[in-house]
């Protein structure tokens, strides 16, 4: 816990992580319905609120997945407590908290300079597509829960630069939302996950071989939402997945600057066709 005179920084407790949560929403990030359950899931003691007189003015997520790799997420300012400094208090206690880790983030494109004050470069820009997707079913794709977990899990590593067990556990079982994988001579090609938020609903991560693989499944996930606006959240550095949510007819309406401490992540970025989440990487 950092305090310093009336204001505390602190780990959230479960009401507070569903609070920052809303937050989000009224910032217009539309989040998803459960995402308050599944975030704190990656890291119980990474999600952190700061507190005026007893009063929640600031939230961070700084989840450490690993001793090597974290991510910040949710960093808000309470409307009317702006400009006090309490957001760099409560920043500081983050960077503080994931120490020597490589730590990325999803920043607006306007608060680049101000990420690279705390040691953050640009990796590229991530690309969020929206639109109504005409969905259609695929033989080669089953429920996720019908896969073993841990050939799941291995899939994910390859494409998120560490192992999220916990996290992923909660993410593909959550209500309101469908998870599916693509198996191919008995191996996964595939997974993804569309789940339900304030507006729409939201398909992430979508991580496959290649495009035929990233299309069953992008058509099989539209069709579980019928009707839905479809959001898909793009590395811009896979141009097979620009490639697929322009060919849908899906529109750019919002960009990020995906920036690391250190070098990027060596993941396999030409199977990531859409990230799990702004706030968690």
């Amino acid at each position: 816990m950092d305090q310093t005179g009336d204001f505390i920084v602190r780990t959230m407790s479960t009401d507070e992580v569903a609070l920052a949560v809303e937050w989000a929403a009224a910032e217009g990030w539309n989040p998803g319905w459960h995402d308050p359950r599944c975030f704190r899931e990656a890291d119980p003691d990474g999600f952190l609120v700061g507190v005026l007189r007893g009063e929640p003015v600031a939230s961070l997520c700084a989840v450490a997945y690993d001793d090597s790799f974290g991510f910040i997420g949710l960093y808000i300012v309470k409307p009317g407590f702006r400009g006090k400094g309490f957001g760099m208090r409560i920043w500081q206690h983050g960077m503080r908290y994931l120490g020597d880790r490589n730590i990325g983030l999803d920043g607006v494109v306007a608060q680049q300079a101000n990420y690279g004050k705390s040691g953050f470069r640009l990796a590229y820009r991530n690309i969020r597509y929206q639109g109504r997707v005409s969905g259609i079913g695929c033989a080669c794709v089953v429920p996720a829960a019908d896969v073993p977990f841990e050939q799941l899990l291995a899939y994910d590593r390859a494409c998120f630069p560490a192992g999220r067990e916990r996290f992923l556990r909660a993410w593909i079982a959550q209500p309101d939302a469908v998870a599916l994988a693509t198996v191919e001579a008995g191996r996964v090609a595939g997974y993804g996950v569309v789940r339900r938020c304030e507006a729409g609903c939201k398909i992430g991560p979508l991580f496959a071989d290649d495009a035929d693989v990233a299309t069953g499944l992008f058509r099989a996930l539209a069709a579980s939402m019928p009707g839905e606006v479809i959001v898909l959240d793009v590395p811009e550095t896979n141009p097979a997945a620009v490639a697929l949510a322009e060919r849908h007819g899906m529109t750019s309406v919002f960009e990020t600057a995906r920036m690391y401490t250190k070098n990027a992540p060596a993941i396999a970025i030409d199977r990531v066709f859409g990230v799990t989440s702004f706030e968690l990487g």
